[in-house]
C-alpha cells in the first residue's frame, strides 16, 4: 500500500469506498473501469481495516487507573512466551 494511501483519514476512505461502491452498482461502468474500481475498493478496504484494528489495539490499551485517570499500557509482545 502506498504511503499517501496510509495517511488517508479513515473516513475520507470509507467515503471513497462508499462512492467506488455506489458507481459500481449503477451497473454504467464498462467491465475494465469495474475491475479498475475493484483493486482501488480492495486497497481502500484493506486500509480500513488496518486503521480500524490499530485503533482496537490503542483502546485496549487505554485503562483507568485507580484515580480514575486513563493511561496507555505497553502493548505485550505476543513473543512473550518464546
Amino acid at each position: 500500500m502506498a504511503k499517501a494511501e496510509q495517511e488517508i483519514p479513515f473516513e475520507e476512505a470509507m467515503q471513497k469506498l462508499e462512492s467506488i461502491v455506489d458507481a459500481m452498482e449503477s451497473g454504467e461502468l464498462p467491465l475494465e473501469s469495474l475491475m479498475a474500481k475493484f483493486e482501488e475498493g480492495t486497497r481502500l478496504a484493506r486500509l480500513c481495516q488496518s486503521k480500524l484494528a490499530q485503533a482496537e489495539v490503542k483502546v485496549q490499551q487505554l485503562e483507568k487507573s485507580a484515580a480514575g485517570e486513563i493511561t496507555l499500557k505497553p502493548v505485550e509482545s505476543s513473543n512473550a512466551n518464546e
